[in-house]
């Protein structure tokens, strides 16, 4: 399993966020655009993945490009892609591959807390929604926070 992965999101002007995600092999830039719920649909992919599902998808906008997270479980591992496509509406075999990673549900879940954990200090919720324009996803990221300890703890059994 690849380890160490780090996922950031920067607020980058009103409406507009990059996010990095990289770890000691690679590193992807993405850009997410505030007319649709990407932080949201993100945290809730993640989430329904940890709670079982075999494979969930989130998109992030970024006018007119899109990137499209793929996420697949098997037992606890997880393998994650992420596509650049030229137009949000397009099939996947359509965009180009420019993540793709095997992790351990933990790790996964673990990343994804920890950027928005991260999010929510540099900014506070009154300074994120003034810069991104909408609320911080505080209910998706408790939801993704109490499954993974509910995970966590079932693996500790």
């Amino acid at each position: 399993m690849t380890s160490g992965m780090r996922l950031t999101w920067t607020l980058t002007g009103t409406g507009w966020a990059d996010c990095t995600l990289e770890d000691h092999q690679a590193k992807a830039e993405l850009t997410a655009s505030y007319i649709t719920s990407a932080p949201e649909e993100l945290l809730t992919a993640v989430a329904r993945l940890v709670a079982g599902e075999t494979e969930t998808r989130a998109q992030f906008e970024a006018e007119p490009t899109a990137y499209r997270w793929l996420f697949y479980r098997e037992g606890v591992d997880s393998w994650t892609r992420v596509l650049e496509l030229r137009h949000g509406s397009d099939h996947d075999n359509k965009g180009t591959e420019i993540w793709s990673r095997r992790l351990d549900i933990d790790q996964l879940a673990r990343s994804v807390i920890r950027c928005f954990d991260e999010v929510a200090r540099a900014y506070g919720e009154s300074g994120y929604r003034g810069k991104w324009g909408e609320h911080f996803p505080r209910t998706e990221l408790e939801a993704l926070r109490r499954l993974w300890q509910a995970h966590h703890r079932s693996d500790d059994a």
